[in-house]
């Protein structure tokens, strides 16, 4: 894609059969940020955005929207995963959804 293409429009939803946060661009999933339930936490374990897609901030797009379905569910978050982790590092509007004495563990 380049800069002067318009961005297609994406959705990011919560597949709780699959345990994963979809990203699907024109309906069709191209990025997932998978988790497991830990107690009253999702941990992240992995994010994936499809070849062929990455370097689109895609992969911000997906774990903003998980991140924020996890607030609105009132969750915390364990970012097992390194890409969620650096996220929230980047975006420390995110680090309360980490539980305080885990939050040094992740570099937060």
């Amino acid at each position: 894609m380049t800069a002067h293409e318009p961005a297609m429009p994406t959705e990011v939803v919560n597949n709780e059969t699959e345990r994963r946060y979809e990203l699907k661009l024109a309906g069709r999933v191209v990025g997932v940020a998978e988790y497991r339930p830990a107690g009253p936490s999702l941990m992240f374990t992995h994010t994936e955005i499809e070849e062929g897609h990455e370097g689109q901030g895609l992969g911000s797009k997906l774990v903003q929207a998980a991140l924020d379905d996890a607030r609105a569910r009132k969750v915390d978050v364990v970012p097992m995963c390194p890409f969620v982790a650096a996220f929230i590092r980047e975006h420390p509007e995110y680090v309360d959804l980490v539980q305080p004495q885990q939050r040094g563990m992740f570099g937060l």
